[in-house]
């Protein structure tokens, strides 16, 4: 009999047992599928290491088991994402407190319902829960939260705003864009047209039944009841001066300028002083749309649906054009002049009765130039000389507290005459005269331009003659006789504005300021109209004349007349030609704002003063 096993003196005290289930075959992988391998076989390899049985489930892992964390920590963050999480919360807080702050600071309401915030003329913020009742360039939040502005119309303004009206809303548009660019916001991004605002629900909006019809003065804007123009531009035929070369040249540059950027053009005569526009001109031409309401029509910002724009220099419709004027490079100015060039081709339409008669006086001229065929078919040469006095003075130093002589004219036109027909003498230069317009009627009689003709006739500003009086009779007492007054030394502004006025007592109140200044100057008489009407058709036949008639022209381009025959003229024949001859030293061609700057001036005076200390 086989001995047993005695287990009961081993130190172990427990067995483990295999479970029944388990296998105990050896693995193929482990044994090798041609048996057990020995370590002297020559097929011995460490492969049993690498590809080893599945652990026993009742034998300890032989690889240490992963460490886990206790249960109390188990939603534990790191200190460096608690600390990150800490100063995107305090960015988002600083952030949030700013933008509040602004909100509070820049429109003042303090817990009160905000709507509206504008800029009052001292440049004081005031923020209101209505609109203003002028018109004002306004600050909103819109529906989004968001900071927009636009520039609001009282609805009871029913007539055309004033220059000055204009003038101050473009100074508060500027005042206003500067605020909001201060603050980081954008003039163009922020901008909401008076159109989008009231379909938005932040102005109000047309009445029921109202077409959109805007009425002004004497009434040259379309009464069609047609759409309302997409876009549009309105001249206010208004000025504080009492020139008209300026007018023509502004009124012919927005015209140019509302050409290119696609907008209808329309004009307001209600407040120009030389009376309704149709009475100098034939109407502008009609796109076939109507004028915008007249709370539509805002003078800023340029970006605007419907401008409206008066006829001064300083509006903001010709801020960029006066740089562009200004600058030295010939293919700016040309483009500029081109711009006030569109304006004259479509706008300088004489009446009908005026222009006829400039038709017959321009063929009665240049028929004058051709001598008989038995003396020559060479025409002769008909030079035109425009010559400005009265209140306006050349910008040359030596000059500029008198006028240019006329010998100085005479000489440039001998230059111009001998330059095409030469110096020796001929048929043709027999034939050659001067065609001469000046608002100095004491000019035409001048011994300094023989053989000139008047431009035109149908309209002489003559001087008036004193009438002869006896020598009064000691025996009684002398009764008093007005004083004669005629258009003597040319056009001055204050008798431009006293003309057909009642006299008066007071002899200060024949010189008001410029634009009036008196009763009878904001509300003319027709007395006062016609006899204006008859000064400005006048003018204007001068330069219709000069333009078409003559060969060259002779003038001071101090003058605004002389820069808008230069228009006339065209460029090519004018500057590249050098048909337009300029005899004021020190200025030149200038659009809009002319050539009477100061820095202008200020280097005439420099080159003159230099001038004389080199002949010393």
């Amino acid at each position: 009999m086989p001995p047993t096993l005695d287990l009961s003196r081993t130190s172990h005290t427990k067995m483990i047992v295999s479970p029944p289930r388990i296998n105990l075959r050896k693995a193929a992988s482990y044994n090798h599928d041609r048996g057990p391998l020995s370590s002297t076989s020559s097929r011995f390899n460490f492969n049993h290491l690498i590809a080893s049985p599945p652990p026993s489930p009742g034998l300890p892992s032989l690889s240490p088991p992963l460490k886990k964390s206790p249960k109390g920590l188990a939603g534990f963050v790191r200190p460096s994402r608690i600390i990150r999480y800490t100063v995107w919360l305090m960015v988002a807080l600083i952030l949030i407190s700013g933008v509040d702050y602004f909100l509070r600071f820049a429109f003042s309401y303090d817990d009160e319902d905000f709507r509206f915030m504008w800029f009052d003329k001292s440049g004081t913020r005031v923020a209101r829960d209505s609109l203003p009742d002028t018109t004002k360039p306004i600050l909103f939040i819109d529906k989004h939260g968001k900071t927009k502005w636009t520039v609001v119309v009282p609805r009871a303004a029913d007539s055309s705003p004033s220059a000055s009206e204009l003038a101050e809303t473009c100074n508060q548009c500027r005042v206003l864009s500067e605020y909001i660019e201060s603050v980081g916001g954008s003039r163009e991004d922020d901008f909401i047209d008076v159109k989008e605002a009231q379909e938005g629900g932040y102005l109000p909006g047309l009445a029921k039944g109202s077409v959109g019809v805007s009425q002004h003065g004497s009434g040259l804007l379309s009464k069609e009841l047609k759409p309302v123009c997409e876009k549009s531009l309105t001249f206010v035929l208004e000025s504080t001066g009492a020139g008209l070369g300026d007018t023509l040249m502004m009124l012919w540059t927005a015209y140019g300028i509302a050409k290119k950027e696609g907008r209808a053009f329309f004009i307001d005569d209600s407040r120009w002083a030389y009376g309704k526009y149709a009475d100098m001109f034939q109407p502008p031409p009609s796109l076939g749309c109507s004028p915008p309401p007249r709370h539509q029509l805002v003078p800023c910002p340029r970006q605007a649906r419907h401008l409206v724009v008066s006829s001064t220099p300083k509006s903001e419709l010709f801020a960029p054009s006066r740089s562009k004027f200004f600058s030295s490079d010939r293919s700016e100015v040309r483009n500029y002049f081109n711009i006030a060039r569109a304006g004259h081709n479509a706008l300088f339409r004489l009446t009908p009765d005026d222009a006829s008669y400039v038709e017959r006086r321009t063929r009665e001229l240049m028929a004058r130039r051709i001598p008989p065929k038995s003396k020559g078919t060479t025409p002769g040469v008909a030079v035109g000389v425009h010559v400005r006095r009265g209140d306006l003075h050349p910008v040359e130093p030596q000059y500029r507290r008198n006028y240019i002589p006329l010998q100085k004219y005479s000489e440039a036109i001998r230059s111009l005459t001998d330059d095409k027909l030469g110096s020796s003498s001929s048929p043709a230069k027999q034939h050659s005269f001067t065609i001469l317009a000046s608002d100095d009627p004491t000019v035409y009689d001048a011994d300094e331009l023989p053989n000139s003709v008047p431009a035109q006739d149908r309209i002489k500003l003559a001087s008036k003659q004193p009438k002869e009086v006896a020598p009064p009779d000691r025996k009684f007492m002398r009764k008093f006789i007005d004083e004669s007054v005629g258009w003597e030394g040319g056009f001055y502004e204050s008798m431009f504005w006293t003309l057909g006025a009642p006299k008066r007592k007071d002899a200060s109140s024949h010189a008001p300021a410029p634009g009036g200044g008196h009763e009878e100057n904001e509300n003319p008489s027709e007395e006062m109209l016609r006899l204006r009407s008859l000064v400005g058709r006048a003018y204007l036949m001068d330069l219709a004349v000069l333009a078409d008639a003559s060969d060259a022209v002779v003038c001071t381009a101090s003058s605004a007349g002389c820069r808008v025959l230069a228009v006339m003229m065209g460029w090519e024949g004018a500057m590249e030609k050098g048909l337009w001859v300029n005899i004021d030293k020190g200025a030149e061609w200038e659009g809009v704002g002319g050539a009477m700057n100061n820095k202008r001036r200020a280097q005439g005076v420099l080159g003159w003063l230099s001038e004389k200390i080199s002949k010393r």
